[in-house]
């Protein structure tokens, strides 16, 4: 099968004050149609860096992408301008972290809709219009119609988050982006934002990279879930494998500090240490100084990513 996204080697460096980062180095991605891949771990891993690349987001004058990006067929590192903005929204959707911050607060999000839609299509104001209505009532808002008019800042977060979706689909897009959607809402709404979502995945049958820091947030809504750290990829599989049995030291690290496996009364389990500095990475492997089973050779060889069979692979010399 042709994957809808196909990532290969992609490599993303920032420049500034004297200092280059490679915040995401040499990764390999790809979604199938209708696929939940799930992008898991710390802050400063490398996980939203990657989903922006798909939507050529970073800053033209202080970041470089190498590698290649298609999408459903489409070079995205190749596309001119106008092709890009073509490209945004209607082939690809991004669903943000605060939706507060991704909507302009002086317009009502029923404009903000129309016109989007009338950007992609050619269709009048009252289809655009109808079109909102639809999919305010489609992911869930009450009273939809007054909904439209009210402003981003006089909606609740869960309620913004839902308009941030309905704006997401607004041109039927083909991939969906959601970058730690849930992070900012209560317990209560992230569980409802969740069950939406892969509803809606489900019934539009859309390819999406889900970037989460939780892992029970991957189990709930991914296929896959591809493990990063200090912006490599160092393990991938499906989610029901990796959870039950992870190979790499820090999937292991992750599953074990969740928090519904503290004994209540006891000290919660932790990853020692801190993510390194992506602009002085230490040689060899950029996770041995916080591994507590690395081995002297972890300091001296920088392990590759290796597909271990069809659905599992990672980077770490001790599992090979």
């Amino acid at each position: 099968m042709t994957p809808m996204i196909d990532i290969r080697n992609l490599s993303v460096t920032f420049t500034g004050r004297g200092k280059a980062v490679r915040a995401v180095d040499d990764v390999s991605l790809s979604v199938a149609p209708g696929e939940v891949v799930a992008l898991l771990g710390e802050s400063g891993s490398g996980k939203s860096v990657t989903l922006r690349s798909l939507l050529r987001l970073h800053p033209k004058n202080r970041s470089r992408m190498e590698g290649t990006i298609r999408v459903d067929g489409e070079d995205v590192l190749a596309l001119s301008p106008r092709a890009l903005a073509d490209y945004r929204g209607r082939k690809v959707s991004m669903i943000f972290q605060d939706p507060g911050l991704a909507m302009d607060p002086v317009y009502t999000v029923g404009r903000q809709i129309v016109e989007t839609i009338r950007r992609h299509e050619s269709v009048s104001t009252a289809e655009a219009e109808a079109r909102a209505l639809a999919l305010f009532k489609k992911v869930s808002i009450p009273a939809p119609e007054r909904r439209l008019a009210a402003y981003p800042s006089s909606m609740s977060g869960g309620m913004r988050q839902r308009a941030m979706i309905a704006l997401a689909l607004a041109c039927n897009p083909k991939v969906l982006l959601a970058d730690e959607p849930t992070t900012a809402l209560d317990a209560t709404v992230q569980i409802q934002i969740l069950l939406l979502l892969r509803d809606l995945q489900r019934e539009l049958g859309l390819s999406v990279i889900f970037v989460t820091h939780d892992i029970g947030v991957a189990v709930e809504v991914a296929d896959r879930v591809a493990v990063m750290y200090a912006g490599r990829i160092v393990e991938e599989g499906k989610v029901a494998d990796v959870v039950r049995t992870p190979r790499h030291p820090y999937t292991r690290g992750l599953l074990a500090a969740r928090v519904e496996h503290a004994v209540p009364g006891s000290r919660l389990e932790t990853i020692p240490g801190a993510p390194p500095d992506l602009a002085e990475l230490p040689a060899g492997c950029a996770f041995r100084e916080r591994c507590v089973v690395a081995e002297p050779r972890c300091a001296a060889e920088r392990p590759a990513f290796v597909q271990r069979s069809p659905t599992r692979g990672d980077a770490c010399l001790l599992t090979g």
